[in-house]
């Protein structure tokens, strides 16, 4: 579904990310984990053509996408989901929601209308809050808007960059399990997440970043095993706090 291979990207002379190279399968939900600056969401940005790289390519499907304009990405099938969210405060739920369809909404209204009430279906937190502002939402809440703006583009691959940032632990399982839904669905997403044991508990596959390169890869099984991200991402005592809980 998607492939990146050998891309490297540039902030200003800053050589952010260096000759990343991955796969995601369809249906799959990749995890990007790794400390604050390792250069996460500088790939998700790259993936969605906010930062452009400089060599390497990125592919939906066998098409090379590398080189097409941040809205091309989106009919093209790339969909980002920002982190903290960056709902429209002054709109309402629904109306965030049928933002995320833009490039249809004018081509079939009726369609995309009847689409956003389905998303709507998918988080049951926000049923009779269609018309409420999003920016008078919970953190929790506005993020499941967010998440349902990032559906509602249609993606081949949804894009989530840290959304578990600035939520209690309660409410990041629940945005946990909405993405393990999504998945059991057939979405197709890369999580990028600071929250290494949140994020490796619903991936089927992960990879660890560090100061712009991937370091570990393997099945979320494997890494959550791995002492090297137990001792650097999940904390001393990880697997005995499992075990009492």
């Amino acid at each position: 579904m998607l492939r990146v291979s050998g891309v490297n990207t540039f902030h200003g002379h800053i050589h952010v990310l260096r000759n990343i190279s991955f796969r995601v399968k369809p249906g799959q939900l990749v995890a990007i984990i790794g400390a604050n600056g390792a250069g996460k969401s500088t790939l998700l940005g790259t993936l969605a053509s906010l930062y452009p790289p400089r060599d390497g390519l990125v592919a939906i499907e066998g098409e090379v996408v590398t080189k097409y304009r941040p809205d091309i990405m989106v009919k093209k099938g790339i969909s980002l989901v920002p982190e903290r969210r960056q709902v429209f405060d002054g709109l309402s739920v629904l109306d965030n929601f049928l933002l995320g369809a833009y490039h249809r909404y004018n081509k079939d209204r009726k369609t995309v209308n009847q689409e956003a009430q389905e998303v709507l279906e998918l988080f049951p937190a926000l049923k009779g809050k269609e018309e409420e502002y999003a920016g008078n939402l919970s953190g929790g809440l506005q993020q499941m808007v967010a998440i349902g703006r990032g559906l509602m583009a249609k993606p081949k691959v949804l894009l989530l960059d840290e959304p578990s940032v600035g939520l209690a632990p309660m409410v990041v399982k629940e945005i946990m399990g909405i993405l393990k839904g999504l998945k059991e669905r057939g979405t197709t997403i890369v999580l990028v997440e600071q929250n290494a044991k949140a994020a490796l508990k619903v991936a089927d596959r992960a990879y660890v970043m560090e100061r712009g390169e991937m370091i570990l890869e393997g099945t979320a099984s494997e890494l959550l095993k791995d002492p090297r991200v137990e001792h650097a991402y999940l904390g001393k005592g990880y697997h005995l706090a499992e075990e009492v809980s």
